[in-house]
């Protein structure tokens, strides 16, 4: 390669990667991978906010049997046992939610949760709060398929296994 052609490369390589901005200050154009580098850590971040709402917000309440958790069990009539087992299903998916190898698998999990949520809401609470577990699936399926790559990955470990 001549050193023109090398010098025209390089320059064409780097203005696709420098951000261009108009007189403005305003960037007109990003590389791909600042793009995806931002994609990443606010997916990652979603995630942990996630994980938090449902380890704290939603699981946390109905372990430690707080009245707000234990009413709605009660008149859905599936008791204490019914809401231990949500609770730590909630846990294990906020867990799950930041691993990376399993965070596809529980956003797939936390969703058909949800589905039952809104079932309940519909059947047993006139629909009352049935918008929340629909805005919570919206989240979920966007990590679920935006981390379906690691799913072929989980099935080798568990292939390895066996």
């Amino acid at each position: 390669m001549s050193d023109s052609t090398a010098s025209v490369s390089s320059a064409a390589s780097a203005a696709a990667v420098a951000p261009a901005t108009s007189g403005t200050g305003i960037v007109i154009a990003e590389s791909a991978t600042a793009r995806g580098r931002r994609a990443r850590i606010a997916l990652r971040a979603l995630q942990v906010v996630l994980a938090l709402f449902y380890g704290l917000a939603s699981a946390l309440p109905k372990l430690i049997a707080h009245p707000s958790a234990v009413e709605p069990f009660e008149k859905i009539g599936w008791g204490s046992a019914g809401m231990y087992s949500i609770g730590v299903l909630e846990l294990l998916g906020a867990v799950a939610l930041l691993i990376p190898v399993l965070s596809s698998v529980a956003a797939v999990s936390l969703s058909a949760l949800m589905v039952g949520a809104f079932i309940t809401q519909v059947v047993v609470f006139d629909g009352q709060y049935a918008a929340t577990p629909l805005i919570l699936i919206v989240p979920l399926s966007l990590i679920a398929w935006a981390r379906r790559g690691h799913n072929a990955e989980l099935l080798r470990l568990i292939r390895r296994r066996s």
